[in-house]
């Protein structure tokens, strides 16, 4: 990594929302007339949002930028960013709409579904919102999730890529699956710009109209992506570069309880790697287990604490792979 002398390590470029998990909940809920579960309560999420939160706690200096609402779900995300030492410069307030607030539905077994507002500034977000000279600060920038922001379109995101470029940041990108039917080539030139992108395996399948590792890989590879990392659930990642390509194993020993958020956690992983030097295969595995972590533990951000818990996980992984 370069440019040391900017002010932060990261900026992450996306969502910040709040979310109120509901766990664990059966697949009958709506033929119950009361359904009493043990623990209610706000959280902040948003890819953007996760991310900022792990990586801060990770030891680095890190910003957001994101659209939120002039309410009171936004001043509850201001209030979290504040606690875990997030600058929030690039947040913009913009009192014309409202925070989202998403219900996340999780079942005994981990899986969720999401209730969300389609008028929340998760879908109102746009470059508008988004502040160049707050980008300019930092070493790395991270779009969170491609998709997320639906108005932060692949046109969008080319301006920005272009911008962060310009800076000599390195820029990552994570996904999830198209909200309004996007294909490939709608991001095709944005991709060129990503240096490290972390699709998980169904959503690439859907994004590439492929369904071997190798051949999804590829294909993004071919999209000008310099390093495509591909998260392959209980199996690690599989990342292809111009070196060829490798599995990265995941970590033994982890029973799930809630996957929301592993996948912001395993980007924010492999970034604090990145910002510690270690090279690809180093940066998979420290991803690995922090998002073997922050699966342990309910909700995106309560599992990854500290820089200490992941150096922990790192060392039972050479341990288990001696």
């Amino acid at each position: 990594m370069n440019n040391m002398d900017k002010k932060l390590d990261v900026i992450c470029l996306g969502a910040a929302v709040v979310d109120i998990p509901l766990r664990p909940v059966s697949r009958d809920i709506f033929d119950i007339e009361s359904y009493p579960i043990d623990n209610i309560a706000m959280a902040v999420g948003g890819d953007a949002m996760n991310e900022a939160t792990i990586i801060s706690r990770l030891g680095f200096k890190t910003g957001i930028i994101a659209a939120i609402g002039d309410d009171a779900a936004g001043q509850f995300i201001l209030r979290s960013c504040k606690k875990d030492h997030i600058d929030v410069e690039g947040i913009t307030i913009d009192p014309a709409i409202d925070t989202s607030m998403n219900i996340g539905l999780v079942t005994a077994d981990g899986e969720r579904t999401f209730i969300t507002n389609r008028n929340g500034s998760l879908w109102k977000e746009n470059i508008e919102h988004v502040n160049f000279d707050k980008i300019k600060e930092a070493r790395l920038l991270s779009l969170a999730s491609i998709f997320n922001c639906p108005l932060l379109d692949g046109k969008a995101l080319v301006k920005i890529f272009k911008a962060a470029k310009e800076e000599g940041m390195t820029i990552t990108a994570d996904m999830i699956m198209p909200r309004l039917g996007e294909t490939l080539d709608d991001v095709r030139e944005a991709l060129s710009y990503v240096d490290y992108f972390f699709p998980n395996f169904d959503e690439a399948c859907l994004l590439t109209h492929e369904t071997e590792e190798a051949k999804v890989a590829d294909v993004l590879y071919g999209c000008g992506v310099k390093n495509v990392v591909m998260k392959i659930g209980k199996r690690g990642c599989y990342i292809r570069n111009a070196n060829g390509s490798m599995i990265v194993p995941a970590c033994k020993g982890v029973t799930a309880i809630d996957t929301i958020g592993a996948g912001d956690n395993f980007a924010s992983g492999f970034i604090a790697g990145l910002l510690q030097g270690k090279d690809i295969r180093e940066c998979g595995i420290y991803a690995n287990c922090t998002a073997a972590i922050a699966v342990q533990y309910p909700g995106a951000t309560a599992g990854v604490q500290s820089r200490e818990m992941v150096e922990d996980m790192l060392k039972k992984y050479r341990e288990d792979y001696k």
